[in-house]
């Protein structure tokens, strides 16, 4: 007598990537949207004013600061070196991921390295505000997701997400990386930070977002008795997140080691301009220094450090994920604790898109017109801010 045989469920596969990719774009449409919206009015706003001063829009977002160093190296490699009485400015400085791209898109597009730079850093953009839309929407639902993507194009600083900067580019893979560890993706948040580490210095903050909660993963597995050799197997994601993610800023730091025939070439560079981790002392010495010889301005940055600690305090208190935590304080902790030019510091901060998180959701849940009046003024504010900034004399 044969035995029946039980029929096994069939397997049904998932939809492809494509599809996947088009409905999450589809989902994250009204976000983008409103990112787009509230960046063009800054647009709209630097070209009036612009053209009332006689000046070239394009030029101004391409050609001007570190923009100018960035078109250089995608023209001609690294081995450039201003030398100031403040010391030599090597171009070791600027990290080589949006230089190789700039080359590369220059090889497949009638522009120029400038021009390459604001194409990468326009749909970088587009990519990091689907990102943060992705990490707002995953832990308060689309609304908050949409007013996070919108607020973070209209912070202060937001101008610099227009220019051929690499604020956004690493603000992308910033977001995609935190979004992959919320969602358990080990392996593709490791990748990310990574790339980031190609971007920006600021990329130890990502590989801090992936290595600490590996570390306390692995720490709970074992004071629960599993045993040394048995973690590789059961936590394999998170190790292969944990390996990698750490790439991206080793390689440069030992191709700029290589280079300079000097171990430590990376961080003699960057003494070069001036910058460097002195905990903090140069920036309590320039609000001492503003408050005695301006202190209407140094009361204004001290109110604005006061509120800098009050979005930390309230992304605590909201009880954010570990990963976005280790993230926004290593951002700001890098950025503060430098002595480098202060100017440049609220750009610095920028990436830190998790600070936005607590306004977000009280906005989100305000009246449609009344949470589009409040983005929409914020954006209002933010173009104002950029074209006197961009338009000014000093560097953002």
């Amino acid at each position: 007598m044969l035995e029946r045989t039980q029929a096994r469920p069939a397997v049904r596969p998932g939809p492809p990537l494509r599809e996947r990719v088009e409905a999450a774009a589809r989902e994250a449409a009204p976000a983008l949207l409103a990112y787009a919206a509230v960046r063009l009015t800054g647009l709209l706003v630097l070209t009036v004013a612009a053209a009332a001063g006689g000046r070239d829009v394009p030029e101004v977002l391409s050609r001007r600061w570190d923009a100018v160093w960035y078109a250089r190296i995608a023209e001609h490699g690294y081995g450039y070196t201003v030398l100031t009485p403040g010391g030599a400015h090597s171009d070791l400085a600027f990290f080589p991921l949006l230089p190789a791209l700039e080359r590369l898109v220059s090889a497949l597009v009638p522009v120029g390295p400038g021009g390459a730079g604001l194409l990468i850093g326009w749909t970088a953009s587009l990519v990091a505000a689907w990102g943060i839309y992705a990490v707002g929407a995953r832990l308060h639902g689309p609304a908050a997701g949409t007013v996070l993507a919108a607020l973070w194009g209209a912070t202060p600083t937001g101008f610099v997400q227009s220019m051929a900067y690499t604020e956004t580019l690493f603000t992308a893979f910033a977001a995609w990386a935190l979004y992959a560890l919320l969602t358990g993706r080990w392996p593709e948040a490791g990748a990310l930070a990574a790339l980031a580490g190609l971007t920006r210095p600021t990329a130890v903050a990502v590989v801090l977002a992936v290595a600490v909660p590996a570390a306390l993963l692995l720490a709970r597995s074992w004071r629960a008795g599993i045993p040394g050799r048995m973690l590789p197997r059961l936590h394999a994601p998170a190790l292969a997140g944990l390996a990698l993610a750490p790439l991206g800023l080793a390689f440069y730091a030992l191709y700029v080691a290589v280079r300079r025939g000097d171990p430590f070439g990376y961080f003699a560079v960057q003494a070069g301009w001036g910058n460097g981790l002195d905990g903090g002392r140069a920036l309590a010495a320039f609000v001492h220094l503003q408050l005695r010889a301006h202190p209407p301005a140094g009361l204004a940055l001290c109110a604005a450090l006061g509120l800098l600690g009050w979005l930390l305090l309230l992304s605590v208190r909201q009880r954010q994920p570990l990963p976005l935590l280790v993230y926004s304080f290593t951002v700001v902790a890098v950025s503060l604790a430098g002595s480098g030019y202060f100017g440049s510091k609220p750009r610095l901060i920028m990436p830190a898109f998790p600070l936005l998180l607590p306004a977000a959701v009280v906005i989100a849940r305000q009246q449609p017109a009344r949470a589009t009046l409040i983005c929409a003024v914020a954006a209002l504010v933010s173009a104002v801010y950029g074209a006197v900034t961009l338009l000014g004399p000093g560097p953002p």
